[in-house]
């Protein structure tokens, strides 16, 4: 009697191992760098991956429905074009993931932006606009 209640408990907590493991791994982001995408050569186009890097200064370009921009990686650029409006956030210098197609002309085709935010929160001085927030008029 005494097996079979620890059989039991032994299938019990592989059941919930099991189950705890597999949805933390469908939570992670995982993301490969301009220089990892690049590496992969020929195999690299028509794959949908996550190309994560930072939006380069002075690359980004158009109208939220048409947008283009670099990411780097500070040691390979990727252009990036997305028919998708990226979330607000957006903006050069920051820290992006975006998840589509590398093309053959060697533009990456996002069909999702997501930003990175940084995780710091700094409450606004009394009186001032959090930087988010864009003033009246502007």
């Amino acid at each position: 009697m005494p097996w079979a209640v620890l059989v039991g408990i032994a299938i019990i907590a592989a059941v919930v191992a099991y189950l705890a493991f597999s949805e933390v791994g469908k939570a992670l982001v995982y993301y490969l760098t301009p220089t990892e995408l690049l590496a992969r050569g020929d195999a690299a186009y028509g794959e949908t991956v996550r190309l994560g890097g930072l939006v380069k200064a002075g690359s980004k370009h158009g109208p939220d429905t048409n947008l283009s921009f670099i990411l780097t990686d500070g040691t390979k650029d990727v252009s990036v074009h997305t028919s998708v409006a990226p979330p607000a956030l957006l903006r050069e210098g920051i820290g992006a993931v975006v998840e589509g197609q590398l093309g053959r002309s060697g533009v990456f085709e996002a069909t999702q932006v997501i930003v990175k935010h940084d995780e710091n929160y700094v409450v606004p001085t009394n009186g001032a606009v959090p930087s988010h927030i864009a003033p009246p008029g502007g």
